[in-house]
C-alpha cells in the first residue's frame, strides 16, 4: 500500500526510471569516489592555491635580496655592512661594542 503511493508519487516515478537512477548512481560516484573526485580536485586546487602564496611570497623576497644587493655593490655601503653586521675591521682598527642595558634585557627575554 505504502509503494503503490509512493510509485505515484511525481518525483519517486521520475527516481524509478533506470536511465535517471543510473546517471545519479554516476554523479555520486565521480563526486566521491573516483580517482579523479571533487574532493581530491578541491584538495589539489588548494594545494595550488598554497604554493601560488609561495611564489609570491619568494618573488617579493628576490626583490628585496636584489636591492641589497644593488645596495651592496658600492664599496662605502659594503664596508659599512660588513662592520655592522659582521663586526670586520681593518688591521690597524679596534672595535669596541657598546651595548646599552635595554638591548641586554631583550636578548635575555628573547632567548
Amino acid at each position: 500500500m505504502f509503494l503503490t503511493k509512493l510509485k505515484q508519487h511525481k518525483y519517486f516515478k521520475y527516481a524509478l526510471n533506470p536511465y535517471i537512477a543510473i546517471f545519479i548512481a554516476f554523479v555520486i560516484w565521480m563526486l566521491f569516489f573516483d580517482d579523479n573526485s571533487y574532493l581530491f580536485h578541491r584538495e589539489l586546487n588548494t594545494i595550488i592555491d598554497e604554493k601560488e602564496a609561495e611564489i609570491e611570497l619568494y618573488q617579493s623576497e628576490i626583490g628585496k635580496d636584489k636591492k641589497n644587493i644593488n645596495k651592496l655593490s658600492n664599496e662605502n655601503n659594503l664596508e659599512n655592512f660588513a662592520r655592522e653586521k659582521y663586526y670586520m675591521k681593518k688591521d690597524n682598527e679596534e672595535i669596541y661594542i657598546i651595548e646599552y642595558e635595554n638591548n641586554l634585557t631583550k636578548a635575555n627575554t628573547n632567548e
